[in-house]
């Protein structure tokens, strides 16, 4: 992509008016980030500038860093170009990027959804001539149930399990999906059990607390006693998935969080014996709409189905290309 505003380099996307780059994947003086996710938020920038609703936990994730936060929506003069941060809905504190240069609007989206889960900041379309969008569930079958359906159907296996005094062993990430399951399922209390996290989750947990994100309490995998395993819900990221306090729940059964659960060799790749699809990323009529909603006629499209969802985009009209070509992101949902 060559345009005035925005150019894909080696580096990541650049704004050339701006000198900075857009979540650049190697090493640059400065770095807006969408969001605390590794693909997006790597160490080693000159300086970060992110929302201040992200800062905790890219420090969190980066250690010592040069970073500074910046508020909702509020327009910030850096060289020839005029940036802001506007939700996302993909996990807490991620943004979309408006780039503005000459009059010209440009929307880097990050990674996004549109349905609100009701725990990170809810998705706002933002005006622009150009999107540029990710397309990870790019293919139209990937279309998601509601989330209180997913969210119910988990619940009921749960409870199924807690009868029989067994725990229930869920892969999730460690930053949004685990906290999204556990602020969702406390809204459906009273609950079967407690939720017991890996060390990796609940160190999350603890920082969205302190940012004052609603998280009911939970309790580590390393402080649990061995009869809280009994009718509990643990969360670990996937890969954790084999680790060795896993070979002691003999008796549990295991699942799997995320939008590519939708797709059986998915799971069955994580060794998940069920699936529950729900997802932080957008599906088919989710980017769809997320597009129209932008009033832009140039898109580019990056991370997942680039090609084949950028050629869709140029059926409907659209001035659509493929920004880069990384492969669908099944670490990554």
């Amino acid at each position: 992509m060559a345009d005035p505003v925005l150019t894909f380099t080696e580096k990541g996307i650049f704004c050339p008016a701006g000198g900075f780059y857009i979540d650049p994947h190697r090493k640059v003086d400065r770095a807006l980030v969408t969001h605390g996710h590794s693909d997006h938020a790597r160490p080693g920038m000159g300086a970060y500038l992110t929302t201040h609703a992200a800062l905790p936990v890219i420090r969190h994730r980066l250690g010592r860093i040069a970073a500074e936060g910046i508020a909702w929506g509020e327009p910030r003069r850096i060289g020839g170009a005029t940036v802001s941060f506007h939700p996302a809905g993909h996990v807490p504190g991620s943004a979309q990027i408006r780039v503005e240069v000459a009059g010209e609007v440009w929307v880097v989206s990050g990674d996004y959804k549109t349905e609100d889960d009701g725990f990170a900041e809810a998705f706002e379309p933002v005006a622009a001539h150009g999107f540029v969008t990710e397309c990870t569930f790019g293919l139209p079958v990937y279309r998601w149930q509601p989330q209180a359906q997913v969210t119910g159907d988990l619940l009921t296996w749960w409870q199924g399990l807690a009868e029989q005094r067994r725990p229930a062993l869920v892969a999730a990430w460690s930053f949004g999906k685990a906290q999204r399951l556990i602020a969702a399922l406390a809204g459906l209390a009273p609950l079967p059990g407690p939720i017991l996290t890996h060390p990796a989750v609940e160190a999350v947990n603890r920082v969205l607390r302190t940012q004052g994100y609603p998280l009911p309490d939970t309790l580590a995998l390393d402080q649990a006693r061995p009869e809280d395993f009994a009718g509990a819900l643990i969360l670990h990221p996937p890969s954790a998935q084999g680790g060795p306090w896993a070979d002691r729940l003999a008796d549990a059964e295991t699942a799997l969080a995320s939008g590519w659960a939708a797709v059986g060799r998915h799971r069955q790749g994580r060794g998940a014996m069920r699936g529950f699809a729900l997802s932080d990323h957008a599906d088919w009529p989710g980017l769809n709409a997320a597009i129209r909603a932008t009033g832009a006629t140039r898109v580019v499209t990056v991370h997942g189905y680039t090609g084949v969802f950028a050629r869709w985009l140029r059926d409907q009209g659209y001035d659509a290309a493929a920004g880069d070509h990384t492969p669908p992101r099944d670490e990554a949902d």
